[in-house]
């Protein structure tokens, strides 16, 4: 059984997808861009300030599942360029306490003003 889940305190999808999906003990969240939930927009221009915008966004909608950042299992994160791959495990790793989920990391093109998208799977048993 399937359940979508939808924050209030993360930005709205601008797509055809929802913001995670619940499945059994899993919750699937959606690549996440450093959206201002407040602005509807990018607003922040560095990979260290778009990278906590992202990581705040994927933190609220894992609360609102009943989910945590500990209870992330893999993650999945793009960059613009493989150049901020430094900047941007600087910040990531302040919201893991040591505890990191498996990930892989891609360089690719993003949407417009976008340095960093990061999607997460977790797990609650």
């Amino acid at each position: 059984m399937k359940k979508t889940v939808f924050s209030e305190k993360a930005p709205k999808p601008i797509g055809p997808y929802n913001q995670a999906v619940k499945a059994g003990k899993f919750l699937f969240v959606s690549g996440q861009l450093a959206i201002d939930p407040k602005e509807g927009k990018i607003v922040a221009k560095d990979v260290t300030l778009q990278t906590r915008q992202v990581m705040d966004n994927i933190k609220v909608i894992l609360e609102d599942a009943g989910y945590s950042l500990k209870d992330v299992v893999q993650s999945t994160v793009y960059l613009s360029s493989m150049a901020l791959f430094d900047e941007f495990n600087s910040e990531y790793a302040k919201y893991f306490d040591g505890e990191f989920p498996a990930r892989a990391t891609v360089g690719i093109e993003l949407k417009a003003n976008a340095l960093v998208e990061v999607s997460v799977v977790a797990y609650k048993d």
